[in-house]
């Protein structure tokens, strides 16, 4: 009896999002309590898969790329969480790490104004490996984003910016978010892989928000200079908010004003603008840099109509792009 043919190979995926996926526990406000209880006595926590890179990586495949995450999750409940939803995005699943290792989890005890801290001492996200990832990926990947706090996490940090390194010796595209948080604060040797990420990227993408985190001032435009300088040429998009976003390209910029939304929440909404941008880059890379801008733009607002961290979808974006008016 002749054997059943082998199925084809899995093609592989354009983009890649290398970093962290964690869990956010998010403080609720308690129920009423049953009659004769005290609702202080009642602490309710909510948790939501998350990530700046596995945020990312899911935003492209929402918009047609095919695209992947790399990073190291666990084999607990959070981990399978993780592993589930990614799964059901489309991703690339050969590039998902599990280690018998605790969860990363970010702790928001308190939602307005947003503090939180982190619990990852020894944690799965550390314990990536590079060297683990499927033979032959980075002869076909396009493009790999970078960023969030998987870069101010050690041993970590020094395997992204090494595999970043390698990357860009092949010639492949990389993308750069640093997308502070206080974890870098207390990383002595953050300001160094900033620099070097920076220097790397072909594309940063940055916030008013983070420019004043990682300078520690509100002088947002010096910041910005101090920044490009670093890396000319680099395509750099900074999210203003409620303000929209420029692009820098060499000696010329743009400003897109966002359309108006209803706002659920601004969750994820810069992990959606970078991957708006990005996928805009692949999947039309004839366009001019302001019609990047404006997907982008678009791509953040529409994540802003939906609560937590989900994806828009292609017609999401463009029910908006006509509302997405250049400066």
């Amino acid at each position: 009896m002749n054997a059943a043919p082998a199925p084809p190979p899995q093609p592989w995926p354009a983009f890649v999002a290398a970093g962290e996926a964690l869990t956010d526990l998010i403080t609720e406000e308690p129920d009423a309590a049953s009659p004769g209880s005290d609702r202080a006595d009642v602490q309710r926590w909510r948790a939501q898969p998350g990530g700046a890179g596995w945020n990312v990586a899911r935003a492209a495949a929402r918009l047609g790329l095919a695209s992947a995450f790399a990073g190291a999750i666990g084999h607990d409940v959070f981990g399978q969480a993780l592993w589930d939803r990614s799964a059901a995005a489309g991703l690339d699943m050969r590039f998902v790490q599990r280690v018998h290792k605790s969860p990363l989890l970010a702790v928001v005890h308190q939602t307005h104004p947003p503090r939180y801290f982190f619990i990852g001492d020894d944690s799965a996200d550390l314990h990536f490996d590079p060297q683990k990832l499927p033979g032959g990926w980075a002869e076909h990947v396009q493009w790999v984003h970078f960023g969030g706090i998987s870069l101010a996490r050690e041993p970590l940090a020094g395997l992204l910016l090494a595999l970043a390194r390698a990357l860009k010796a092949r010639g492949v595209r990389t993308c750069f978010d640093p997308n502070h948080r206080s974890v870098m604060d207390s990383n002595p040797n953050y300001p160094a892989t900033l620099r070097a990420m920076t220097e790397l990227a072909d594309v940063v993408k940055v916030s008013d928000d983070d420019l004043s985190g990682l300078f520690g001032s509100v002088a947002i435009a010096a910041h910005l200079a101090t920044l490009r300088s670093w890396n000319p040429q680099a395509l750099c998009l900074v999210t203003l908010g409620a303000r929209g976003a420029t692009l820098h390209a060499g000696l010329q910029h743009w400003t897109a004003l966002p359309p108006p939304v209803t706002v659920a929440d601004t969750v994820g909404a810069g992990d959606a603008c970078i991957a708006g941008l990005l996928s805009s880059l692949i999947q039309r890379p004839d366009l001019p840099p302001a019609e990047h801008l404006r997907f982008a733009v678009a791509a953040g607002a529409a994540a802003c109509q939906q609560a937590g961290a989900s994806p828009p979808g292609p017609a999401d974006i463009q029910a908006l792009l006509h509302h997405t008016l250049l400066a």
